[in-house]
């Protein structure tokens, strides 16, 4: 297991599973202290399910079908609990923290596609 593929993976999961949250009204409200627009709630939705697909192709293209699916479902369980734990305690911190994990992948990119 790639480090960098790792991080790569746990944050393409984190910044997918924080917008599909954002699309729900309840989390929006928490966050954005406003109702979800029906036409940012689609997007959002949209936005979460391709970064999860998005996030298992590269762990498998970087890892491989005999390991990238495991690494996939461990990265979305460290990812899920981190977006659980800033709905609970800090909601308005999950919009920024799932804007800054996709620079974060995208440092990563480099450096798995060279290992």
């Amino acid at each position: 297991m790639t480090p960098l593929v790792l991080a790569l993976n746990l944050a393409l999961s984190f910044a997918s599973l924080a917008a599909l949250a954002l699309s729900l009204d309840r989390h929006h409200r928490d966050a954005f202290l406003a109702r979800a627009p029906k036409a940012r709630a689609r997007a959002l939705r949209l936005a979460g399910w391709a970064g999860i697909a998005v996030s298992f192709a590269a762990a498998v293209a970087f890892e491989g079908w005999n390991f990238g699916p495991v690494q996939w479902i461990g990265a979305l369980t460290g990812a899920a609990l981190l977006v659980v734990a800033l709905l609970s305690y800090r909601p308005q911190w999950l919009r920024p923290a799932a804007l800054a994990a996709l620079p974060l992948a995208l440092v990563a990119l480099p450096f798995a596609l060279k290992g």
